[in-house]
């Protein structure tokens, strides 16, 4: 298991009382990381959160860690921001984890991810249409500036699955809190868990789990060398048609979708893409795009009109 940073740096973890990160915070106890700081964000949502944070302190001060916690309602969050409870949750953890990296001086965090994670991101994924890059692994260690503060996420148990996670946890009898949400079919992610996966093993007659796993992995490998190609460095404000013509179909949505998020248009997918790779074909000059931008093509070149 690679945990990324050295055993001697100080680094943060974020532990939310479930089995998962609290059998991380111990297996990186046991690898000789001495100098992290526990971080714990009560989002609010459930009658029995502040137990949870009780938990979670509690098992920070018996480990002679040091412990951050601080509490949001997410709920109230996701209805100023009209998000999905998820969507707002996961804001609220990275926004409190950028407070904490700025206040303790330390970037390095340590996330619980695992492998049956993945499996369910990329099916989450390719059920809303994401392109290859959504479905693409998560990577066992990213950059995500929050706030101005830029975390090193590292990922450790990416290759653990959760059934690896619970041998561990039995064998040591380590205590965690139960999660009862973790079970609520509104949640998309349990369906994907407790009913879609199962039954696609149940018709395929075997475990598929690992085979979406090698997928993902696969697809995070080709994304990286798409992504390293030069066509998609430095873009400039406008897009040369022809060039832009001459590259095959996978390379322009690529360098399309780039270019847009470089512009810094908001929400793009599959249908903004397209959309702009329609003024290619030189029968449109004209296309909209989300936040009442417009992409045009003038003079064999592409650009952004805005508002």
């Amino acid at each position: 298991m690679d945990f990324v940073f050295p055993p001697d740096e100080r680094c943060l973890i974020g532990v939310s009382g479930g089995r998962d990160s609290v059998a991380l915070l111990h297996l990186l106890l046991d690898a000789g990381f001495k100098k992290l700081t526990v971080c714990h964000l009560d989002h609010g949502l459930r009658a029995e959160s502040a137990e949870d944070a009780r938990f979670v302190a509690a098992l920070g001060k018996r480990l002679g860690l040091r412990v951050c916690g601080a509490r949001e309602n997410v709920a109230t969050r996701a209805t100023r921001k009209k998000q999905s409870l998820e969507t707002a949750a996961r804001e609220a953890r990275y926004a409190f984890f950028a407070r904490v990296a700025r206040a303790e001086k330390c970037p390095r965090l340590f996330l619980a991810h695992h492998a049956d994670d993945q499996v369910e991101t990329l099916l989450f994924n390719l059920f809303r249409g994401s392109a290859a890059a959504g479905l693409a692994a998560m990577r066992p260690l990213t950059t995500r500036t929050v706030g101005g503060v830029t975390l090193q996420v590292a990922r450790p148990l990416l290759g653990m699955w959760r059934e690896e996670i619970d041998a561990f946890i039995a064998e040591r009898a380590i205590a965690f809190r139960e999660d009862a949400s973790n079970a609520d079919p509104r949640h998309t992610r349990n369906r994907l868990r407790h009913e879609i996966i199962p039954a696609i093993e149940r018709a395929f007659g075997r475990d598929i789990r690992r085979a979406v796993w090698r997928a993902a992995e696969i697809l995070r490998d080709e994304d990286d060398f798409l992504a390293a190609r030069p066509e998609l460095r430095d873009l400039p404000e406008t897009l040369e048609t022809s060039a832009l013509r001459a590259q095959p179909i996978a390379l322009q949505r690529r360098i399309i979708h780039a270019w847009l998020r470089a512009q810094r248009v908001a929400a793009v997918g599959f249908a903004e893409v397209e959309a702009v790779r329609s003024l290619l074909a030189g029968r449109r000059a004209k296309v909209n795009l989300p936040g009442s931008l417009h992409a045009r093509r003038r003079a064999g070149r592409l650009f952004l009109a805005r508002p």
